[in-house]
């Protein structure tokens, strides 16, 4: 099982300057994926989903910390 690093596209696409530059490395991992064997594609879909549930975790946590400051709107 090969290990893969979504932080790296993650904060690439953070970075780009475009959407266009965005949408350049989602494909890229979109290849990524295409080119696995069917055996591996399970294993970077859990590692994928793991890695969004984390970052969704940790964005709503920065949320959470920041919200009393923005008051009730």
């Amino acid at each position: 099982m090969m290990t893969y690093d979504f932080k790296r596209y993650h904060v690439r696409s953070i970075n780009a300057a475009t959407d266009a530059e965005r949408a350049t490395i989602n494909q890229e991992l979109k290849d990524l994926y295409q080119s696995l064997p069917d055996d591996e594609k399970e294993s970077f879909n859990k590692q994928l989903q793991t890695f969004l549930a984390r970052e969704m975790g940790r964005l709503k946590d920065n949320y959470d910390s920041v919200k009393p400051a923005l008051g009730e709107n």
